[in-house]
């Protein structure tokens, strides 16, 4: 019988050197990014609909986050110079260079529209930073997943088509968390409405990206990534209808206080955490992928094969 294949290299080394990123930093890096970016975009949409209680906790929410995020990123790379060394040049073949570019854009942005909806000041212009960091919102929540699949890691390269769905999805579910926990239940009809279409999306996205990647998701399936996974289905699932039936007792009227601030809480709570897991389970995933050989050469041989099919 042939003994079943064992891939290795080397002395024993990977194939590929696993990302030497922090998880707490970079994880966390991710989350916050998604959070800050889909914040920006219910912010504009509470300041037009003139919801400014739901607007205000949106805007703090997304310049709180991007800071926070961008301390988390310079903390990783162990000094801010080397943040501010990626501004030296424009490369548009370079996700970081972008993403480096994009959040210098962003974050003042935030800042502004932020101190001028608190301090009620100079309006005009914080009604510009506010619909200026929407436009930019929708980049900053995604271009993270971009980053990733740029990189050789298998789990995160193989999953390039729906990873900026799954991020723009998880980013919404984080975002109407934040508004469901902090901002006036009466106001919070579209981050309810988001929260379902965002665990739509991410939920859908994630289980359709691990379909086509084929061995290569296994490390989703796996030890913590798994558990992580796990749990982030399960608490976006459960804040997103427990969201979408806040909105129906809003609707109906039922119980002004307690009755649908507890609710919204939860849930908001619950599509936070969730949101959170998922970056994580993400990273250690493709940790795990870099450090097994099987995950680099079995693909690669199915590639040599296919071609010369």
């Amino acid at each position: 019988m042939v003994p079943e294949a064992h891939f290795s290299s080397y002395y024993g080394r990977p194939v590929l050197k696993a990302p030497p990123w922090k998880a707490l930093d970079i994880a966390g890096y991710l989350f916050l990014g998604g959070l800050a970016g889909a914040s920006s975009l219910l912010a504009a949409g509470g300041q037009v609909t003139g919801r400014p209680g739901l607007a205000r906790v949106a805007k703090l929410g997304a310049a709180g986050a991007i800071t926070v995020s961008l301390g988390a990123l310079v903390h990783d790379l162990g000094r801010p110079a080397r943040f501010v060394n990626m501004l030296r040049v424009v490369k548009p073949t370079s996700p970081m260079n972008l993403g480096s570019w994009l959040l210098a854009g962003y974050a003042p942005l935030t800042v502004a529209a932020a101190a001028a909806d608190v301090t009620g000041r100079l309006r005009g212009p914080g009604a510009g930073a506010t619909a200026a960091s929407a436009v930019l919102g929708p980049a900053v929540a995604t271009y993270t997943a971009v980053l990733l699949s740029d990189t050789a890691v298998p789990s995160w390269h193989e999953g390039y088509r729906e990873l900026p769905f799954v991020f723009a999805g998880s980013g919404a579910a984080a975002a109407a968390g934040l508004a469901l926990v902090c901002a006036p239940p009466a106001q919070t009809g579209p981050a309810r409405r988001m929260a379902v279409l965002g665990a739509v999306a991410e939920l859908g996205a994630f289980r359709l990206m691990k379909r086509r990647m084929g061995l290569v998701a296994e490390p989703f399936e796996q030890g913590r990534p798994h558990r992580l996974l796990r749990g982030a289905e399960l608490l976006t699932t459960a804040g997103a209808a427990l969201a979408a039936c806040a909105e129906a007792v809003g609707r109906a009227g039922v119980g002004r206080h307690l009755g649908r601030r507890v609710p919204a809480a939860v849930a908001g709570a619950a599509l936070l955490t969730g949101s959170a897991a998922l970056r994580f389970g993400v990273f250690h995933a493709g940790v795990a992928s870099a450090q097994d050989p099987a995950y680099t050469v079995v693909p690669q041989r199915e590639r040599l094969r296919a071609r010369s099919g």
